[in-house]
């Protein structure tokens, strides 16, 4: 199969619904895809890629934007799961600290970064214990079968701590021992998957919604969609179809008829964004709360904070945050901190929702209270089944394990395929991976090439890798982009440009919220750079005057609806704030 362009543009996203609608057209002579995935976050891009790398023809629908769900939402970190440890989970950490070595040395060096933390000890007899901890985390990761890529952990007595974190409250405390993990962009990481998934000539197809299965008998043949942004029908025709839609997975399988096969539960979990100048602190930090685990988190000239587990069973696609969720996060994040955060401190919240296995038991997984469901002990292990012929279903999980997770259904998808490749991917760099490391050496001749200070260089570099040339090259055709996008001088005007043309943007969303983040990264949500982001997009995608300020105007009423739902006090309320600002399309 030869090679594609990575670019997810207006043009291949025309291509890619002309081609999956060909599947089903007897009289063209184009046989039915291998695999069609539906669902375009982290395991639907994974999947894709797996199957494409294996030599299968293979499609991708997603009813939104690629990682408009889960997979844009997370803590944002690739670690193996310390917590796990407690849980006697050895088997799970093993693999998740393999493939954060996997990602951050060969897949995916220009997105994955190491990232340093302090596990503070409030008693003597805590050192031990939790130096135990994270030596075998450490044994584990080095253990594994790819580099470590991290240092090992390092303990550290109180003066030691409070040079390191001069913000956090050493008076409680006998020291901190300090270990390192791994951050990347969660949405960024998923559109390169799809993006080299494309490359290797996977059709990649957003806004486009499945109805219903096609069925011959009791096999799942295809699927029934709508191009939402034409309302045209189409049919698309496929061996086996993968349902990685997360916390979707059940109501997309009962589009099939009968009970869902799988017991997906929905678990909230808010962030909070502050500036990095409110905690004066070289590394992160992570403690415990009586419910879960807390995390500081390092995010450029940010912090994020985070994160809550509590159940969800309203709006899917957006969750909201109520002020009861994040005064829960102040208040335990102001017990380490000698200048107490405030909800003035705050510049962005998002909130998520994590898809957990709860088994067919029943929903009382755990204990969380009156009237509540406690989602932290439920499980993160993923499972994959086949409940028909024809239709493969993968849920659980974590951001980390992607990979495996996407290995092990199109593993069972192929099961009784002849002919077909192993999975290879731990072999298949992401796009950007390639020229990365050369491209960071040469960053000085770069900036005087392109006229670029370094330092825009250096971001460019942590965004894009070794496509940093695209870049570059835009920006040399149109010298205006070259200028920082107004109200989010962090990035650049041609990173707009970029997202419409290569990274398959096609609303002011897609772009402020998730191929940059400008919408928790700006105090004002990215109100600001709203109408220049909308002039740049409008100008790629032939939007009339009327269409732009529609954007624009969906972008304001989204950004006002969360604000509104951050101040009230339950869930229930803070959801009907927030759908009352649908999506566009």
């Amino acid at each position: 199969m030869a090679a594609q362009s990575s670019a997810l543009g207006p043009a291949a996203r025309t291509g890619a619904l002309a081609d999956l609608a060909a599947t089903s057209v007897p009289d063209r002579g184009v046989e039915p895809l291998d695999v069609l995935v539906v669902g375009g976050g982290i395991v639907g891009a994974g999947a894709a890629l797996d199957a494409v790398s294996r030599g299968l023809t293979v499609g991708l629908l997603e009813q939104r934007d690629l990682a408009s769900g889960t997979s844009s939402r997370s803590s944002k970190l690739v670690h193996g799961g310390l917590r796990y440890l407690e849980m006697f989970d050895f088997g799970l950490v093993r693999e998740a600290l393999e493939e954060r070595g996997l990602l951050l040395t060969r897949l995916a060096p220009h997105l994955v970064r190491p990232v340093p933390f302090l596990y503070p000890l409030h008693r003597t007899i805590e050192r031990p214990y939790v130096g135990a901890g994270l030596a075998l985390y450490d044994a584990l990761a080095m253990a594994g079968k790819y580099e470590m890529g991290v240092p090992r952990h390092r303990h550290l007595f109180r003066k030691q701590v409070a040079r390191i974190a001069p913000d956090l409250r050493t008076d409680r405390l006998t020291g901190a021992v300090r270990y390192y993990d791994c951050q990347v962009d969660d949405a960024r990481l998923v559109v390169t998957i799809a993006r080299t998934a494309a490359h290797h000539g996977a059709l990649v197809a957003t806004r486009t919604r499945v109805t219903g299965f096609l069925r011959e008998g009791p096999r799942v043949v295809g699927v029934r969609a709508t191009d939402l942004e034409s309302g045209s029908e189409l049919e698309v025709r496929a061996r086996v179809v993968i349902n990685a839609t997360g916390v979707w997975t059940d109501d997309v399988e009962r589009l099939l008829g009968g009970p869902p096969s799988l017991d997906v539960e929905a678990s909230k979990g808010i962030h909070l964004v502050v500036p990095r100048d409110r905690i004066r602190s070289e590394c992160g930090f992570i403690f415990r709360t009586e419910k879960s685990v807390l995390f500081v988190i390092p995010w450029g000239r940010h912090w994020i904070i985070g994160t809550t587990d509590t159940a969800w069973d309203l709006d899917l696609a957006h969750p909201a945050a109520s002020r009861a969720d994040i005064d829960y996060l102040l208040g335990h994040v102001n017990k380490l901190l000698t200048v107490p955060l405030d909800h003035e401190d705050v510049q962005g919240v998002y909130a998520g929702l994590r898809p957990l296995l709860a088994g067919k038991a029943g929903r009382g997984v755990g204990s969380g209270g009156e009237g509540e469901v406690a989602t932290t002990k439920v499980s993160r292990e993923h499972t994959v089944v086949s409940p028909v012929p024809g239709l493969v279903l993968i849920a659980g999980g974590k951001l980390t394990t992607y990979r495996v997770m996407a290995r092990d259904a199109i593993d069972l998808a192929v099961k009784y395929w002849s002919g077909v490749a192993p999975s290879h991917t731990e072999r298949v760099p992401l796009i950007g991976a390639d020229g990365f490391l050369t491209r960071t050496n040469q960053r000085v001749w770069l900036s005087r090439r392109s006229g670029l200070d370094v330092a825009s260089i250096d971001h460019l570099l942590g965004r894009y890798g070794g496509l940093v040339d695209d870049l570059l090259e835009l920006i040399a055709s149109r010298p205006d982009l070259a200028e920082p996008l107004p109200g989010a001088e962090d990035y650049l005007s041609a990173e707009v440009v970029y997202a419409v043309s290569h990274e398959a943007a096609r609303h002011l969303d897609d772009v402020l919220a998730r191929r940059t983040r400008i919408s928790i990264e700006t105090f004002d949500r990215g109100t600001v750079a709203v109408t220049a982001a909308a002039d740049l997009m409008a100008a790629e995608l032939g939007w009339d005057r009327a269409r732009r300020d529609d954007e624009v105007d969906h972008y304001l009423r989204r950004v006002e609806a969360e604000r509104q739902s951050q101040e009230k006090a339950t869930d229930q309320e803070a959801d009907e704030a927030r759908v009352s600002a649908p999506d566009i399309v």
